[in-house]
């Protein structure tokens, strides 16, 4: 249901465009690993996987359960809460590698939270923690970078800026692209692992924003 949910309410917000390194589909038992940058993003993931016949497990914040009928529609399709900061963290792998070995698409966002920015430009993924690398050693799941540009033209900024940014992209209709790397098999120790999972996903990312018009591409540092 969520992901049929993104895929219908994403393009009302902006203009979504999705592109693939390799074959149009991501294979079962695969793990996805996106950017982070917008409270929009989730939903252009999902739309992006829809388009391409993928209705994945997503590890999300465990606030989200506590949100009346969202929690409830969350546990009924198999997404993973995270408690973060809790004995209970490490079980959310422990669920993710269940729902691996079931041949399910896992999406996991290895930066684990929002940038601390309020401006609207698009920038490169923060620093990945441990748990991706975790799990994929783990597991032998192959990781698949996936970058997106674009969300935090629809959502940035304070309350007041995020709210009338979502009220007003159906008129402005941002563009919004979202490009699926080459899958890779993490190797090494998890520290290894992690910083090759930073630089695919890195990748995907410049790929996104290089798909961007160019008007709508972010501002090359100085």
């Amino acid at each position: 249901m969520l992901s049929a949910f993104a895929h219908t309410v994403v393009p009302l917000l902006g203009r979504l465009t999705v592109t693939t390194g390799t074959t149009p589909t991501v294979a079962p038992g695969s793990i996805v690993a996106p950017n982070h940058s917008a409270s929009a993003d989730p939903g252009l993931v999902l739309a992006a996987l829809h388009r391409l016949g993928t209705e994945p497990v997503v590890l999300a914040t465990a606030g989200l359960w506590k949100i009346p009928v969202l929690g409830r529609h969350l546990t009924r399709e198999g997404h993973i809460p995270v408690h973060r900061g809790s004995r209970n963290a490490a079980g959310a792998l422990e669920l993710a590698a269940r729902a691996l070995a079931a041949g399910r698409v896992v999406v996991i966002y290895p930066e684990g939270g929002l940038p601390r920015r309020r401006d609207s430009g698009d920038s490169g993924p923060g620093p990945f923690r441990s748990g991706l690398a975790r799990l994929a050693l783990a597991t032998g799941a192959p990781v698949v970078p996936l970058g997106h540009a674009g969300a935090r033209r629809i959502v940035s900024g304070g309350r007041w800026k995020q709210l009338a940014g979502v009220a007003t992209a159906p008129l402005r209709r941002p563009d919004l692209h979202v490009h699926l790397g080459v899958p890779l098999q993490l190797t090494g120790d998890v520290s290894d692992a992690t910083a090759q999972a930073r630089d695919a996903v890195t990748a995907a990312w410049r790929e996104a924003v290089d798909r961007l018009p160019t008007a709508a591409r972010p501002a090359p540092p100085v």
